[in-house]
């Protein structure tokens, strides 16, 4: 009898380091030298569903040091995103000449020097994930998260090292939804005597979609304060609206189209950096003609608002509020759009990650499979059907799962001011008051 036991044991040993071989990555084009830690990618299905992830281990203890699961928001918009512009393991500098591959850098700043991060391309649809029955393409944020709690459970299975490390689910803008839905889906399958046990500690949000009432009505308050508007505007609006900028009253739509229509042009995703231009965008006679058609459709469409007030993540923010029933994706607010994201180069990542060797290096199926690899997808249907986050916050934090909720100030997509004031509406003590936030070298960041 145990013989058997260790035969079972060794041939279930065997096949964990089978199929982490198989994932593990050797080299990046674009890249020259030794990889700063392992790195292992591929597909994760669940059913009919094929999730890709992609793994960077720790630089620094990967044996005891966090496991990091980071989920990018949209809905629709791929983890490359924060792997190829955020806190990947490298940085990513144009290829020269213009349109060959990028040249990849080590990231000083890459969450992989402290955790073990997955990158995972979710829902099914999104990214480099895929299906061949397209009706799974129709999901929504109850769904997902049974998909990702789904993908982790096997996950783990495949990295059992990694089981009894500290977990930790993190993700921007819709992420706001996607994390503390999976979060409750992550505890519930822990009472539930799910296998293998997740040793879940807690979340991180950034900039997150929250609540329908704080979100919709934190732009107009930041882009006072950030003077953006005008104090004439703001006062004209506020008292039209009386504080509540999802009101559907004629005044207050009025003064809304002003308020949209001062903030024309800007960068949503960063108010002091310039808007990107694609440079193969055509160029409308009406209105800001330095702006690529996708981003001028978004000022200038006969009915702007009822869309724009729907978006998150990657698309317009003008009052995004959370509200049950279909999220609009990007592409369908800009009749004319090519590719790009309005106001963000994604050329680097396209140019990378739809190359077929970049794909095999990847464990990535090829682009005939899956097909191209776009920033945020227009594939998938997405429904909000999971209400307000605010009683999952305070259920999570009631059952002692720590909880960091960040925000950048120059945000407009998700601004600081509605995250602000959903934090405080949960009543929490205030343990240490505001402080200014201090960089290593003791200079104040802000």
């Amino acid at each position: 009898m145990l013989s058997v036991i260790s035969f079972c044991m060794l041939l279930s040993f065997v096949f964990i380091e089978a199929a982490q071989n198989g994932s593990l990555i050797t080299h990046l084009p674009g890249f020259n030298g030794v990889l700063p830690s392992e790195h292992y990618s591929g597909y994760v299905s669940i059913d009919e569903k094929n999730l890709f992830y992609y793994l960077a281990i720790s630089e620094r203890n990967p044996s005891t040091d966090p496991v990091v699961l980071w989920l990018n928001g949209g809905p629709g918009c791929s983890d490359f995103d924060g792997y190829v512009y955020e806190h990947g393991p490298f940085n990513f500098q144009e290829g020269i000449p213009k349109g060959s591959l990028p040249t990849l850098h080590l990231n000083p700043h890459s969450w992989s020097k402290v955790s073990n991060i997955i990158y995972l391309d979710s829902p099914v649809g999104v990214g480099l994930s895929y299906s061949q029955n397209t009706s799974t393409y129709i999901t929504g944020d109850r769904q997902t998260a049974a998909d990702t709690h789904a993908f982790l459970l096997k996950w783990f299975t495949l990295y059992p090292e990694f089981v009894s490390n500290p977990f930790y689910i993190s993700g921007e803008s819709y992420g706001g939804i996607y994390v503390p839905t999976l979060a409750s889906e992550v505890v519930k399958g822990i009472k539930a005597g799910a296998k293998p046990t997740i040793n879940f500690k807690g979340y991180m949000v950034g900039n997150g979609a929250t609540d329908s009432d704080f979100d919709g009505n934190a732009l107009v308050p930041f882009a006072h304060g950030m003077a953006l508007i005008s104090d004439d505007i703001f006062k004209e609006v506020e008292a039209a609206c009386g504080g509540n900028y999802s009101s559907t009253s004629e005044s207050c739509e009025q003064n809304l189209e002003k308020v949209s229509m001062a903030l024309h042009g800007l960068n949503i995703y960063d108010i002091l950096k310039p808007c990107y231009h694609d440079p193969n965008a055509q160029q409308n006679s009406k209105g800001n003609t330095s702006l690529p058609v996708s981003f001028q459709q978004l000022g200038a469409t006969e009915r702007p608002l009822a869309v724009r007030k729907r978006m998150f993540g990657r698309a317009w923010p003008y009052r995004a509020p959370v509200k049950d029933g279909i999220v609009p994706l990007w592409p369908e607010l800009a009749a004319n759009y090519r590719r790009h994201v309005p106001c963000t180069n994604d050329e680097i990542a396209m140019i990378w990650l739809n190359d077929a060797a970049v794909r095999q290096a990847i464990h990535a199926e090829p682009e005939n499979v899956t097909g191209q690899w776009v920033l945020c997808t227009s594939r998938i249907t997405y429904y909000h059907d999971a209400g307000s986050m605010i009683p999952y916050h305070k259920n999570l934090t009631a059952e002692g799962y720590r909880a960091l909720i960040f925000s950048g100030d120059h945000d407009m997509c998700v601004p600081y001011t509605g995250t602000q004031a959903w934090t405080m509406s949960l009543g929490y003590k205030i343990i240490t008051p505001w402080r200014s936030w201090m960089s290593p070298e003791d200079q104040v960041a802000g």
